[in-house]
C-alpha cells in the first residue's frame, strides 16, 4: 500500500485556467515550466514540486486525486478551498 506519494501542483483561480494547463501539458508542454510561470503557490517556484507527503497532510480532495493516480500521471483540474489544482504524481512509495 502507498504510504507516501510525491507530487507537484498547479494552482490556479479557474477551472477553465486549469483546464487549458492540463491541455497544454498533455500536448507535450513541460509541466515544470508552467507552474513557475502560472502557479499562485510558493511551490510554483521550484516547478511545483510539493515532495514526499502522507494521508492527513494535504486537503482531501487533493490528497485523493494524489493517492488515486498513478506514478507519472496527471489529474484533471481539482478543486479545493485554494482553488483549482493540476497534481503531477512524480513518485510513490
Amino acid at each position: 500500500m502507498t504510504k507516501q506519494v510525491r507530487a507537484s501542483h498547479i494552482l490556479v483561480d479557474s477551472e477553465s485556467q486549469a483546464q487549458k494547463l492540463y491541455d497544454q501539458v498533455k500536448g507535450g508542454k513541460n509541466f515544470g515550466q508552467l507552474a513557475k510561470k502560472f502557479s499562485s503557490c510558493p511551490s510554483g517556484k521550484k516547478g511545483g514540486d510539493l515532495g514526499y507527503f502522507s494521508r492527513g497532510q494535504m486537503v482531501k480532495p487533493f490528497e485523493d486525486a494524489a493517492f488515486n493516480a498513478g506514478k507519472g500521471d496527471l489529474t484533471p483540474p481539482v478543486k479545493t478551498q485554494f482553488g483549482w489544482h493540476l497534481i503531477l504524481v512524480t513518485d510513490k512509495r
